[in-house]
């Protein structure tokens, strides 16, 4: 497997729903080491509708990345299954004190009920799967339906209106299909297909994220100081956010396929290598398509380097696992310059390393604890490697605003229709983040490109 991704300490605002309220998303600390050459984060990148936008997505692509998850460790029999679906339900927790932050306590706990009650309806239908009880599994299906009506009817009545039941009950059931098409798939062997409708339910939720907070911004737009959550450069920081949060989310996943002997690990890997080429291709939609394939080869390289380290911790051998981490040390290093170089010294080299390492120290830490059957610590390394890249997505995405401002100056791209994302899954996941960006070279760094390479592994 030879994939790769980058990682940045960046500056992340307290992303509130409601800046008086006091309620942030999960992970969302300071990353005070992200430099900028200006001192302030562009309004543009980092505004009240936005952070919400940023807020909502996190919370919601993490369910689904999380439920995909328990559902897999559910009917395999894994000892970690229980943590699982706590991680999972603490996304819930988190989920339901967002929307409690905008509509109060009560109807927190009403959210709080219905939205559990899915994820209860899932494990049900995993549960009927490996009981081979068919009657069971029709039973879960009408359940969820159910729930979608319910459900749909909650964020007609909370939003005024503005999300519409119709339109919600069709976005739902795109959700609840794309994770029971993974998981059926994941059950008859289908590993491919599996991972493809994994990577789907996960963009899927950052429609859901902007239809949702936009009318929560049109609903009380005092409250959110006016801006738009749908400018093109929160497109380009939502976009990077999924491509960043998902590596760290796939990265994972594929470590602990790869120590188990998983069957589905290619397949894991697989889908790693397409988020690599997804990132790659926005990097090229900036920097032009050679700097594209140099980040590539950078941001592969890491990847390779936790695939040794993984075949290390297997075979037992403290020697290469020591190599591997040395190699991701040099790796650090490498991905720094370029994107100093790219961003003609926004990103700061110094901080990067740094911010670099806590990526790396995140994703070894829920390996090595995975290994070890110390899930408790596990999953919660999980949800704060995950929660860290969308600091990694607002500061690169600043930069290359800051950089390139009359790229960002257009009206707002405007807000999906269908509630939660409707059936606009199968839209590209570059295309949010690079359309108004094509066809640009930063001369600045050609001369960069002949940075000497380590041999890929």
């Amino acid at each position: 497997m030879k994939m790769k991704k980058s990682y940045l300490a960046v500056p992340l605002s307290a992303a509130l729903l409601i800046p008086a309220a006091g309620v942030s998303a999960h992970g969302h600390e300071d990353h005070s080491k992200m430099s900028h050459s200006s001192g302030k984060v562009s309004l543009d990148v980092s505004s009240p509708a936005s952070d919400l936008r940023a807020t909502l997505d996190q919370i919601l692509s993490e369910h689904a990345y999380l439920a995909v998850v328990a559902m897999q460790k559910g009917i395999d029999g894994k000892k970690d299954f229980e943590q699982a679906a706590g991680a999972l339900n603490q996304n819930t927790d988190d989920l339901a004190a967002a929307v409690g932050s905008v509509y109060g306590d009560d109807a927190g706990k009403a959210f709080k009920d219905i939205w559990a009650s899915h994820i209860g309806y899932f494990v049900d239908y995993v549960k009927a799967t490996g009981a081979k009880d068919e009657d069971a599994k029709q039973k879960a299906l009408k359940d969820l339906d159910e729930y979608r009506v319910e459900q749909a009817a909650f964020l007609d009545k909370a939003t005024g209106g503005r999300l519409k039941a119709a339109d919600l009950e069709a976005g739902l059931k795109v959700h609840i299909t794309q994770l029971l098409t993974s998981f059926d798939s994941y059950v008859a062997g289908d590993y491919d297909a599996a991972y493809s409708n994994l990577r789907k339910a996960i963009e899927h939720m950052y429609m859901v994220g902007e239809g949702l907070a936009g009318a929560i911004v049109d609903q009380y737009p005092d409250k959110f100081k006016n801006t738009k959550v749908d400018t093109p450069a929160a497109d380009l920081r939502a976009g990077l956010n999924r491509n960043f949060s998902e590596h760290a989310a796939l990265a994972i996943l594929a470590m602990q396929k790869g120590i188990d002997g998983a069957k589905d690990f290619d397949a894991a890997a697989g889908a790693l290598s397409q988020n690599t080429d997804d990132l790659s291709a926005s990097i090229g939609s900036v920097y032009g398509s050679e700097a594209a394939q140099q980040f590539k080869k950078i941001w592969s390289s890491h990847i390779g380097y936790f695939v040794d380290y993984v075949k290390a911790t297997g075979a037992k051998d403290d020697q290469a696992r020591d190599m591997a981490v040395k190699e991701l040390d040099e790796y650090r290093v490498e991905q720094a310059a370029f994107l100093d170089a790219a961003t003609e010294g926004r990103l700061k080299a110094k901080d990067l390393e740094e911010g670099l390492k806590v990526h790396i120290d995140q994703l070894l830490l829920a390996f090595n604890s995975y290994n070890e059957k110390d899930y408790d610590k596990t999953y919660p390394a999980i949800r704060e490697a995950y929660a860290h890249m969308y600091g990694v997505g607002e500061g690169t995405a600043t930069a290359i605003v800051d950089q390139f401002p009359d790229k960002f100056k257009g009206a707002p791209s405007g807000m999906p229709n269908t509630g939660l994302g409707g059936m606009q899954e199968e839209a590209s996941s570059t295309t949010g983040i690079v359309w108004s960006l094509l066809g640009i070279a930063a001369a600045s760094i050609l001369g960069f490109f002949a940075l000497r390479r380590r041999p890929q592994q």
